[in-house]
């Protein structure tokens, strides 16, 4: 845990300067690639999806440790093949996982989060998962453990399969040459990020293009049909936290709804999308027919509080680094506790953004927990406490008028 709080402390600035450097070059050539309260959506997901890994929010069904200690039938001595092996099962087991993740109901509400932006830029790529709860997958890591290649290995290289899908995130660098045939590039991730028909469920690949041109998932991006970006049911919202949840709650309540007992169980495991027919008919849900016909989610708030949001966002990220350095330093439960204050600040600026009341909500609550470590610690975990008490009475005030701002708003209309 604390290892890899140590490399997020240089990734995440990395991959920042990255984002920078991308709107830069896009101002340059006067392509719109950056909307901002998408992006500031983006970067919220990526510091949630943060603090579950950092904290291990999440139920392991079978180990690779388990496997490995059970199913090994090799040894292997040199750590360079070792090292290419893990690297190799992971894409493996990475285009399987992500091809589940878009075809089974249940599986798509864990990767919705990463298509629900309609722009497609390097922040999207930080919109991963808060809601997989459960690591289902990690039975697809099975050739890895049948060859022998030691968790510990697969611990090491896994955070660098991860980071080294960053980089394709991008609409400003076009088709690659021989490099389109072997890797994932630009144009092959942009088709898979696309809702247009002949570009849906297509090219999964991680790392490797290969395992789509082998399993017959593989779509070139066209000239003539240039992708459009989101999902088939857009999810008209600025708040991380809610998208990762959207999916499932439809499920649920299209299971509740529907009246046949077999529907009310095939619903969460039928292709995604899949609804029953009764409730279908009677519960209509907003989808894209028409791409080139998208009206993207753009609500706004006034020009002075969009500030306000930006610098909610980069004292979060300020939280998160303070977070890391904790690591060690005070117990599970209170570790715990300072990341469910993330995550609620999280949720109660992206909310503020849609102009939604519950962000009030989202603010008394954490006035609850900055008391509770107050008397605790007499401090805010080794910080100044009247110092977040002032910002924490600016953060509700703020979100007061913004939300009376909303209303008043929507009186005149």
């Amino acid at each position: 845990m604390k290892e890899y709080a140590f490399v997020l402390s240089f990734a995440i600035p990395f991959f920042i300067l990255l984002m920078i450097i991308e709107f830069t070059a896009s101002k340059i050539k006067g392509i719109v690639v950056y909307r901002p309260y998408d992006t500031i959506t983006s970067i919220s997901s990526g510091i949630t999806n943060v603090v579950k890994d950092i904290l291990g929010l999440i139920v392991v069904i079978v180990s690779y440790q388990w496997m490995y200690n059970n199913l090994a039938l090799f040894s292997i001595s040199s750590s360079v093949l070792i090292s290419i092996l893990a690297f190799i099962s992971l894409d493996f087991a990475g285009y399987w996982s992500h091809r589940f993740e878009h075809t089974v109901n249940i599986f798509w509400n864990r990767h919705i989060i990463h298509h629900s932006s309609e722009e497609y830029n390097l922040a999207c790529a930080l919109r991963q998962n808060f809601s997989a709860l459960f690591a289902v997958f990690t039975f697809l890591l099975l050739p890895a453990a049948i060859l022998g290649v030691p968790p510990k290995i697969i611990n090491i290289i896994a955070p660098l399969h991860l980071f080294a899908q960053f980089w394709y995130h991008t609409r400003l660098i076009g088709k690659m040459g021989i490099l389109e045939s072997v890797i994932v590039t630009p144009s092959h991730h942009r088709v898979h990020h696309a809702i247009n028909e002949i570009y849906l469920d297509k090219n999964y690949g991680q790392v490797f293009i290969l395992w789509d041109k082998w399993f017959g998932t593989f779509q070139e991006e066209l000239a003539q049909e240039p992708p459009i970006y989101g999902v088939k049911r857009p999810v008209a919202t600025w708040n991380a936290l809610e998208i990762n949840f959207q999916h499932f709650w439809l499920l649920l309540k299209d299971a509740i709804r529907t009246k046949s007992w077999k529907d009310k169980c095939r619903i969460w495991f039928m292709p995604t999308g899949w609804r029953p027919e009764d409730v279908n008919k009677s519960y209509v849900v907003s989808t894209v027919t028409n791409p080139f016909e998208l009206n993207k989610y753009n609500h706004s708030t006034s020009h002075w509080s969009s500030y306000w949001m930006w610098f909610q966002l980069l004292f979060s990220l300020l939280l998160l680094f303070h977070f890391f350095s904790q690591i060690g330093d005070v117990s599970f439960p209170y570790l715990l506790v300072y990341g469910i204050f993330i995550l609620v600040n999280i949720y109660s600026f992206n909310a503020l953004m849609d102009g939604h009341w519950t962000s009030l909500i989202a603010e008394s609550f954490k006035f609850f927990i900055i008391l509770g470590i107050w008397l605790k610690f007499g401090n805010w975990f080794q910080l100044p406490i009247y110092g977040i008490i002032l910002w924490q009475l600016i953060s509700l005030v703020i979100s007061l008028a913004v939300i009376k701002e909303e209303r008043a708003g929507l009186a005149l209309n």
